[in-house]
């Protein structure tokens, strides 16, 4: 990724649905257009960051997979 992360969020290890509620405590204190990184290990984020990010209007930059951690890449709206 070329963009600039302005916040990053390590949510390895936590399960559902610690890693969302987490992700939404950030959103609330992040400006708008700012790119947002999070990490995660539960296989459920893979579900439930794509969905959180369509209901509540955020982009979803990319995501990627490495070995058993889950990178989300979204820009708050």
């Amino acid at each position: 990724m070329n963009e600039t992360i302005d916040k990053s969020l390590d949510a390895s290890g936590l399960m559902c649905p610690e890693p969302v509620m987490m992700l939404h405590k950030i959103m609330r204190e992040t400006a708008e257009g700012n790119l947002i990184e999070v990490i995660a290990t539960d296989p459920s984020t893979l579900r439930d960051i794509p969905k959180f990010c369509l209901f509540l209007g955020h982009e979803l930059v990319s995501q990627k997979e490495q070995g058993d951690q889950y990178f989300f890449y979204i820009r708050k709206n």
